[in-house]
């Protein structure tokens, strides 16, 4: 039995790549050669549906079930070829490891991070996994079991959880004096109480509506446009305002909230200090999109003017963070805010196979 294919018995796709693969060109041979060893670790391997490979000898021959394929993603077929080539570009990180199991040591860590290149471009992701030492007969460690699971999800899922309570104690503690105002503003340009106490009411209303959108983590995909409007909708104080125009551009639900917050951010900002807090200011939101799914030039601008003098703020705070950092990499491109004297100017610019899909929406 040990000298048959049994081992590859039920074991989906893969048993069935291993069957028709030409293991001529190796030093492995054909399975029905292989050491029994190696035939039960395979076999548990194949059993499972949780991710497993096997590497097997000097050459690290890589071996392993359906349910590690997703993990490898667009990369090349890793069967019969050297786990160092298969994670070259991480094999700084994870060969050492590799080497203690082979050793005999066993390797397990959670959450590992890891820079992989699996769709074309080089991705930040998070794996738990443990490395295994793979004994035969006489106890020499002839190979090891990679048993892994991807905790990327988890982990940006906790980032967000974080952006999320950030930005609320953020606004928690800035609530009072955007408020403020929009009260001022409301009385200076209202009429009679009745008047006032209708356009008071209903910027607050939007207020408390925008701060539901940024809350809303479940938020479907979304049209820039009305993103934008939607964040901008409690600091529309007088006609004529803000300039708001570019073509309809579809974001993922993750780029619609970090633009929601950085719009709500910079709209915050301008009214408190720039070019909102006074009766001249006006601000213009414009973007430019090329082909979607192209290499094409995204270019978002938000331009201030008409507002007090501007001067660099003596500390960066958490809204600072959301607009420079987390609004560049969740639109995977690169983000400048200036303090100009005459206004605010934010510019974000990505290619267009980054607008509206998540990269690993497909794993």
């Amino acid at each position: 039995m040990l000298n048959s294919m049994n081992f590859l018995d039920g074991g989906g796709e893969m048993a069935a790549a291993i069957r028709n693969h030409d293991w001529s060109a190796g030093d492995l041979g054909p399975p029905q050669g292989w050491p029994p060893s190696l035939k039960t670790a395979m076999g548990m391997a194949l059993s499972s549906k949780f991710p497993k490979c096997i590497v097997w000898g000097p050459d690290l021959v890589t071996l392993h079930n359906d349910a590690f394929r997703p993990i490898l993603g667009d990369k090349p077929p890793a069967l019969g070829r050297s786990f160092r080539d298969v994670w070259r570009e991480a094999w700084h990180e994870i060969g050492p490891m590799v080497e203690r199991a082979y050793a005999g040591e066993a390797t397990f860590i959670e959450d590992f991070p890891l820079v992989i290149d699996r769709y074309g471009y080089p991705e930040q992701c998070y794996f738990t996994f443990c490395y295994s030492p793979i004994r035969d007969e006489n106890g020499v460690v002839r190979g090891m079991m990679d048993t892994v699971i991807e905790t990327t999800g988890k982990i940006e899922a906790q980032r967000q959880a974080r952006l999320l309570n950030g930005e609320l104690e953020h606004r928690i503690k800035n609530a009072l004096t955007v408020i403020q105002a929009i009260v001022n503003q409301t009385f200076q340009t209202a009429g009679d109480k009745e008047k006032v106490r209708t356009a008071l009411m209903r910027r607050i209303g939007a207020l408390a509506d925008a701060q539901a959108l940024l809350t809303r983590s479940n938020m479907a995909e979304a049209d820039i446009g009305d993103v934008i409007a939607h964040a901008l909708t409690p600091f529309r104080t007088g006609e004529g305002r803000f300039h708001i125009e570019g073509t309809p551009v579809t974001l993922s639900a993750r780029q619609s909230l970090s633009l929601a917050l950085a719009i709500n951010e910079l709209a915050t900002n301008a009214l408190k200090y720039g070019a909102l807090s006074g009766d001249a200011g006006t601000v213009a939101v414009t973007w430019k999109a090329g082909r979607p799914g192209s290499e094409d030039e995204f270019r978002l601008r938000w331009v201030e003017s008409g507002g007090p003098r501007v001067a660099r703020p003596r500390r960066k705070g958490f809204g600072s963070r959301i607009i420079d950092t987390v609004l560049a990499q969740d639109f995977l491109g690169e983000s400048q805010l200036s303090y100009d004297p005459g206004g605010v100017r934010y510019e974000l610019v990505t290619r267009m196979t980054h607008i509206g899909a998540d990269p690993r929406a497909g794993e």
